[in-house]
């Protein structure tokens, strides 16, 4: 008997939710999200200084009956519901914007500007789409709460600051979020995708995107004038020749299996035309998906560096110095049995056409943070397709350039992004969370 019970009570909260049409609620619902969306598209801001965009995060959800505890690791807000007993599911969204002006020409671009963390003037844009993460979080907490009777477990809804410089998600556990609040079962996050059509999804489970390391490299010298080379020890000439040797450390001291990346992105030396310096400063990004790897990686640009300073007559003295930053961004791997659970849900929900299995990428996200602390937990990740489907095939077939994540002329299409974004992930949490065994007296 209690089994029946429990069999047609399911059957009764299945109905309803099909009853009350999760289409028809994101329809409902969106006009107050494409004004948001455009609300935090017009003000961005930057890493570490989301004091207004966390605000609003925070009053969203308690508007919604969310529990809210704001300033979390800096402008960290979690809104938390609990809905009887049952699994803790952590949805993420990111917050922050990117240092550079936006030329999408749009009727709502932003033209704000603001001091980045170095001091400088800088324009702000939302060229990662954060914002239209933000937007379809909103939106799944809204339908998380309208469909509250069709799942059981807790919900926490976070969103996190700083995912550009890869300090939020670890500034929020340094600061306790898996011990103030229940500590989740499963954590899930999306992040929209220019080069998929609007409407489109996209998955992969295992490796989708690296591990990340910022590198700091200091190349010492002799200095003195720049007519009088051979008197010198260049350190300008000796950078170019570790960068050039830098470039081996992949092809040639790697397994070819191996995915990684060195980049130099930076370089800083001298100060007028005709003087050699005495130091060069290079910032590389170190991009891998195996710890392994990533120390072989490390310990290359050290001997590298330190072998050509030898050989250019430097003594241990003048030996380069390093420095990494903390935290090390580790790689976001998707949980395969999450993933598929993930993958079926959309299989249910979306036509076959409007799925799409990725590649992993060498870009970086800090979700991966979620799932790789004392208590490892699963985590998923998916790819929300943002871009004007005429446009991506107009495109491929006249060979046009697609701008991608922040390119000053990446300019997400909302409707069918933040709808379908919605749709994807509150079916997903439902999943998760659904309501398999209810009894008549309300216990599992």
């Amino acid at each position: 008997m209690k089994i029946y019970l429990s069999f047609i009570l399911t059957l009764a909260i299945t109905f309803s939710l099909s009853a009350q049409d999760l289409d028809g609620s994101i329809e409902q619902f969106y006009p107050h999200l494409v004004k948001l969306y455009k609300e935090l598209h017009q003000n961005p801001e930057l890493s570490l200084q989301e004091k207004e965009t966390s605000a609003k995060m925070a009053s969203e959800l308690r508007s919604l009956g969310y529990e809210v505890t704001e300033n979390i690791g800096g402008y960290g807000v979690v809104g938390m519901f609990k809905n009887g007993p049952g699994p803790v599911l952590l949805i993420r969204t990111d917050m922050d914007a990117l240092p550079m002006e936006e030329k999408t020409g749009l009727p709502y671009a932003s033209t704000k500007k603001g001091t980045s963390n170095d001091g400088k003037e800088t324009f702000i844009t939302h060229s990662c789409g954060h914002d239209i993460h933000m937007s379809v979080f909103v939106g799944t907490a809204k339908m998380m709460m309208d469909y509250k009777n069709s799942w059981r477990g807790t919900v926490l809804m976070v969103a996190q600051p700083a995912e550009e410089n890869g300090l939020g998600a670890f500034n929020m556990m340094k600061d306790g979020l898996y011990e103030k609040f229940p500590h989740p079962d499963y954590a899930i996050a999306l992040h929209d995708d220019p080069f998929l059509p609007a409407g489109t999804l996209g998955y992969k489970a295992g490796p989708l995107m690296a591990g990340v390391d910022m590198m700091n490299v200091k190349i010492f010298g002799e200095g003195g004038h720049g007519a009088a080379p051979h008197t010198t020890i260049d350190p300008i000439v000796l950078s170019a020749q570790i960068i050039q040797a830098y470039q081996t450390i992949v092809s040639r001291t790697l397994t070819p299996t191996d995915p990684a990346v060195v980049t130099v992105g930076s370089i800083h030396g001298g100060s007028v035309h005709n003087i050699i310096p005495d130091e060069v400063m290079m910032q590389l990004t170190i991009r891998t998906y195996s710890l392994d790897v990533r120390e072989k990686i490390i310990s290359r640009v050290k001997e590298i560096s330190e072998n050509y300073s030898r050989a250019a007559g430097l003594g241990e003295d003048k030996m380069p110095e390093y420095w990494i930053r903390e935290p090390f961004t580790k790689p976001l791997i998707n949980d395969a049995a999450l993933t598929d659970q993930m993958v079926n849900v959309f299989k249910r929900n979306f036509d076959d056409e409007k799925l799409v299995e990725v590649k992993a990428l060498m870009i970086g996200e800090d979700f991966s943070a979620y799932g790789n602390q004392e208590r490892q937990i699963p985590i998923s990740m998916f790819f929300l397709g943002a871009n004007d489907p005429d446009f991506l095939k107009e495109a491929k077939e006249k060979g046009l350039d697609i701008p991608g994540l922040h390119s000053p002329y990446f300019a997400p299409v909302p409707e069918p992004t933040i709808k379908t974004g919605i749709k994807a992930m509150t079916s997903f949490a439902m999943d998760i969370l659904k309501n398999q065994e209810v009894m008549m007296d309300g216990k599992k």
